[in-house]
């Protein structure tokens, strides 16, 4: 194990699924290149995960900290601006907390990170069977080839395939912030996450068109930066549709900077 990257952060969004979380957690421990730190973006969970995290910081290889917010709905995007704010890092790697992680994760995304680039990651999707026999047996990974999982080509680890790939070229289409990494520096420029997108869909595609908007440039990265999505049951898309016009808005209007974002936080950073 390589000890801990001074300049990146690990910033792992979470709500109310601490077992998930710590299975997550335990993937980090394994990575073959460590991030600087962990923090943990928490949208208000009430079961035990602020104890979990208190647990595992004893031990923990690199710096893990727990940021909290009231749970009043999907509010994503303030809680992440507030973590966010306070990293450490240059770089930030986001991943959300039902993500389990390949051993070379994190290594892969500091490999192809370059400046005014961000990257977007892919996920192998775990049916509701794998993700039970996974949460059982505390595995730590699925092989493309196991029962009861779809997208089976993005659990393929072969890097070397990386440079064959461009995929997506635009913010609206296949953006997931749940495997995702780009420069605090953007970050800030763009102002953050929207915080006037509440409730769940499309705060990370918005974010992503003002990065475009701003000159940052996309990197697909397949068959690296492997992650293993684990079943959950979906949320209420209650804001899918009025957030996604106002990303595409922000796509026709070449917005780079939203009104309440990261600047609210960076105070107490």
């Amino acid at each position: 194990m390589t000890s801990g990257h001074a300049s990146s952060s690990l910033v792992i969004a979470t709500y109310n699924w601490k077992e998930a979380l710590a299975l997550v957690l335990a993937t980090v421990r394994a990575q073959s290149v460590l991030p600087g730190e962990v923090l943990i973006a928490d949208d208000g969970s009430s079961d035990g995960t602020r104890e979990l995290v208190l647990r595992e910081s004893a031990t923990f290889p690199v710096p893990l900290r727990h940021f909290w917010q009231e749970d009043d709905g999907f509010r994503k995007s303030r809680i992440l601006n507030e973590t966010m704010a306070r990293a450490n890092g240059d770089y930030l790697i986001a991943l959300d907390g039902d993500m389990l992680i390949h051993r070379e994760f994190v290594r892969s995304h500091l490999a192809a990170a370059g400046k005014h680039a961000f990257i977007q990651g892919s996920r192998m999707m775990l049916g509701e069977t794998a993700t039970a026999r996974t949460l059982a047996a505390r595995k730590l990974s699925a092989g493309a080839l196991s029962p009861d999982v779809r997208n089976r080509i993005n659990g393929i680890h072969a890097p070397f395939l990386s440079r064959f790939f461009r995929g997506e070229p635009g913010p609206i289409h296949r953006t997931r912030g749940c495997n995702i990494s780009f420069w605090k520096d953007d970050i800030v420029r763009v102002n953050g996450y929207n915080e006037d997108m509440e409730g769940w869909g499309r705060e990370d595609t918005e974010l992503i068109a003002r990065l475009m908007n701003s000159g940052v440039r996309r990197r697909n990265l397949k068959f690296a930066a492997v992650s293993y999505h684990l079943h959950h049951r979906a949320r209420e898309k209650d804001a899918d549709a009025a957030n996604l016009e106002l990303a595409l808005k922000v796509v026709r209007d070449g917005v780079t900077r939203c009104d309440r974002g990261i600047d609210r936080h960076m105070a107490t950073g």
